[in-house]
């Protein structure tokens, strides 16, 4: 594994966002950077995919175990969404896709540090932005990348069904996620509808959701966790089943990181696992803190000797935190990178790169082009 500097195409803002990564900047600088680059070889690509489809079934075993012992409460899962959980369990509700972050230096075993596999963002940037890059800078090589054809082959169940889209309005990255998703989706011959969050509403009369025009919501994509759909308006009517989510309920379960402890008691050992606990004491005075429910590496703390070392700020953590061995991220000139191995009905699918200088990947850390040889 080799990361290598890069010259930025000289139009690289237009080009971006001519494929739907409008959101490829911020205050700070860049986010999509391909001021630099990673290669990989077919085997380090090889080890990545594998730890990942190992990974999703391990993590399927350990959301059993949670449905079996009714470890609800350990998860932080509110007691009226456990129902919901286990018929969605039950029907094996479709599942799109999800992504692992993994930690690798090409040489020992990939390790998981979390699974976002109810809301992942950085979709655009792995499926086309990068895909595009490689076409121009480095058309004689390869990326481990089809999430693209895995999505669009993956909605064509829905052939001659209502999909509808939604997400939060003026939230640029997840409105052009969700944008992207619905053209696949549309690609695969399925109708779409957009409606955002904030307009889903419910009829009284017939008791059903349905969006501004008050026709009736039966399937809906949500790029919005299920922690907080039970906090909306409408939550209260998420018992009745009405509507086929996507992500189903069941994902959250995996979604959540109350399942790292859970992942280690089952498999105790398991190369891809970190240690991970319910509490700090087994780990001593080195550890990384994680809220149970939180997004993009807010409220997550490295302590070392006891002593908070490094710390991203939000607003999470009322549910509570799982405490998880740090691992030993690579270092290439001062930049950490973790890999996002994106999964697709079931099956990894890509992957796309964020690094930063500090040890906790978060909002801004940037987002870095790669290819294999």
């Amino acid at each position: 594994m080799k990361r290598h500097a890069c010259q930025p195409r000289a139009d690289w803002r237009e080009k971006v966002e001519s494929v739907g990564l409008t959101f490829h900047s911020h205050e700070s600088g860049p986010y999509w950077d391909e001021s630099a680059c990673y290669e990989l070889t077919a085997g380090e690509v090889n080890e990545l995919e594998i730890a990942a489809n190992k990974l999703h079934y391990l993590c399927i075993d350990a959301a059993e175990a949670v449905i079996k012992n009714n470890w609800w409460s350990r998860l932080g899962i509110q007691e009226k969404a456990a129902p919901v959980i286990l018929k969605s369990w039950e029907r094996d509700d479709f599942s799109l896709y999800g992504r692992f972050d993994l930690s690798y230096d090409g040489i020992t075993p990939p390790k998981l540090l979390e699974y976002n596999a109810d809301t992942p963002t950085a979709l655009v940037e792995s499926a086309v932005a990068q895909w595009f890059w490689l076409q121009e800078t480095h058309p004689h090589a390869d990326q481990f990348n089809s999430i693209h054809e895995r999505l669009i082959e993956a909605w064509k169940r829905w052939q001659g069904k209502m999909i509808h889209f939604s997400g939060i309005k003026g939230h640029a990255e997840d409105e052009m996620t969700v944008l992207y998703l619905r053209d696949t989706c549309e690609q695969a011959g399925v109708k779409t509808k957009s409606v955002c969050i904030e307009e889903i509403g419910w009829h009284e009369r017939e008791h059903h959701f349905v969006d501004l025009d008050n026709e009736r919501i039966e399937r809906a994509f949500k790029l919005y966790p299920w922690e907080w759909l039970w906090g909306e308006e409408f939550g209260q009517h998420l018992t009745r089943e009405c509507v086929q989510f996507i992500e189903p309920a069941w994902k959250m379960l995996l979604s959540n990181k109350g399942l790292l402890p859970v992942l280690w008691e089952l498999f105790p050992g398991h190369p891809n696992l970190l240690p991970a606990f319910d509490s700090a004491e087994p780990l001593g005075g080195r550890y990384i803190r994680k809220p149970i429910l939180s997004r993009e590496g807010s409220n997550v703390s490295w302590v070392e000797g006891g002593v908070v070392v490094e710390e991203n700020g939000g607003k999470y953590g009322e549910e509570g935190f799982v405490f998880q061995s740090p691992a030993d991220l690579p270092d290439f000139g001062g930049n950490h990178p973790v890999f996002g191995v994106w999964v697709v009905d079931h099956e990894a699918a890509g992957m796309g790169i964020r690094e930063d200088t500090r040890r906790i990947t978060g909002n801004l850390s940037r987002f870095v082009p790669h290819f294999f040889t």
